[in-house]
């Protein structure tokens, strides 16, 4: 005897199930599922016991604060039994079912917000919501079959497959993350965690340079001026060396303020676009540097301080870090993407770990849905390509 007995479908091409292909009634596929069913029992017992108990105790007490931590912690407990259930299912059903992700706890800010992101997660209710509902479920694929392995022997392959199918699909649809919406939601929690976190550091980063160097310039500027004039009747000759030395210090606390400024969106980049922001950055780095930059329009504002930004970040690491002879900028546009490459002769040997920034820049970029790649083998050459979303200009909010 032959029946259509095997745990899972075949998977085609357009992602829908075929039916399992015919075999022979009593194969390995048969006895898993047997055992799948006989073990829903204890398993249905337990899940049901938990869930009615974490419910019940957390609802009476829930007239105290006690309720809303036990009912958390009850959320939490119930994902485990959920990833339980799911690895049964994957090793006797075949059902593939992806975990879902983590709840971010150590993100939550303080133990409120950890306390309400435990009380809505979804995973947690939904597999309370399976444990209970299943126990009549385990009760009659428990009997059923422990009664078809003495009395219904010839038929009950097919009966086996319809009751195992009915459990995967409770299976994917209570146990299964919501597979896109969830990754996507997840990705962008921690993008904004990295966004948060890169303009916290470029803050900091420009008031150290205002405090270091701008501000003390301009301290320095006004001691020396308030001596001048103490000087200026009594000793012309040395109030006048005070005033020129004080219009030096002008000069050089006005360079340095124009260096950040241009570090953090320079004039020419507003002005002139990528091409021109590029090559002034290029005829500052240590090593002859060749700019390509084919671009018919420009992107939005945002998405082009982030691509100045990364090739200023690469080139000062090809000055400081890289022994190169030489190096280029490629900067195009590839449909709806922004690429660029940076390339140089150097040693090589970069990493995303290496301590050069690399690391920071993976992140900028991939907090706007961008991608960074390093390929730098030890003796080089060294080829960085980054890539960002388009944008164009009539496209992006207003007052970019």
């Amino acid at each position: 005897m032959t029946a259509p007995t095997p745990s899972a479908g075949v998977a085609r091409a357009d992602g829908d199930e075929q039916l399992p292909p015919v075999r022979f009634a009593y194969d390995r596929h048969t006895w898993k599922e047997i055992a799948h069913l006989l073990v829903n029992l204890p398993m249905t017992l337990l899940g049901f016991t938990y869930a009615v108990t974490a419910l019940f105790v957390s609802g009476m007490l829930t007239v105290t604060v006690v309720g809303f931590p036990l009912l958390a912690g009850a959320l939490l407990g119930a994902r485990h039994l959920g990833k339980l259930e799911r690895a049964r299912a994957r090793g006797l059903l075949g059902v593939r079912v992806e975990e879902p992700s983590p709840l971010p706890l150590g993100k939550g800010g303080g133990l409120l917000p950890r306390l309400w992101l435990a009380l809505k997660d979804p995973v947690g209710w939904r597999t309370l919501l399976y444990d209970l509902i299943r126990l009549p479920w385990g009760i009659v694929t428990f009997v059923t079959v422990l009664t078809g392995l003495f009395v219904l022997w010839p038929v009950l392959p097919y009966i086996v497959r319809g009751l195992s199918n009915v459990d995967r699909v409770m299976v994917r649809g209570l146990l299964s993350p919501s597979d896109e919406l969830e990754r996507r939601i997840a990705e962008l929690e921690s993008d904004r965690g990295v966004v948060v976190d890169t303009a916290a550091a470029d803050l900091r980063r420009i008031e150290r340079d205002l405090h270091d160097g701008a501000q003390a310039r301009l301290v320095n500027l006004a001691m020396g001026l308030g001596l001048a004039k103490e000087k200026l009747l009594e000793d012309p000759d040395s109030a006048a060396a005070m005033v020129a030395e004080a219009h030096g210090e002008v000069k050089l606390a006005l360079q340095e303020l124009r260096d950040l400024a241009r570090g953090i969106h320079p004039a020419v980049l507003t002005d002139r676009g990528l091409d021109a922001a590029l090559s002034s950055v290029a005829s500052r780095c240590t090593v002859p540097v060749k700019v390509t930059a084919d671009l018919e329009s420009r992107p939005a504002a945002a998405i082009e301080g982030i691509a100045y930004f990364t090739v200023s970040e690469l080139l000062q690491n090809v000055s400081k870090h890289s022994g190169a002879r030489s190096a280029s900028v490629d900067v195009w546009r590839a449909e709806d993407r922004l690429l660029i490459q940076v390339w140089d002769d150097g040693r090589g040997g970069a990493r995303l770990d290496g301590g050069s920034g690399m690391r920071g820049l993976a992140d900028r970029l991939g907090a706007v849905d961008g991608l960074f790649v390093v390929d730098s083998p030890p003796g080089g050459p060294t080829t960085v390509t980054a890539e960002l979303p388009w944008r164009d200009r009539s496209q992006a909010p207003h007052g970019e």
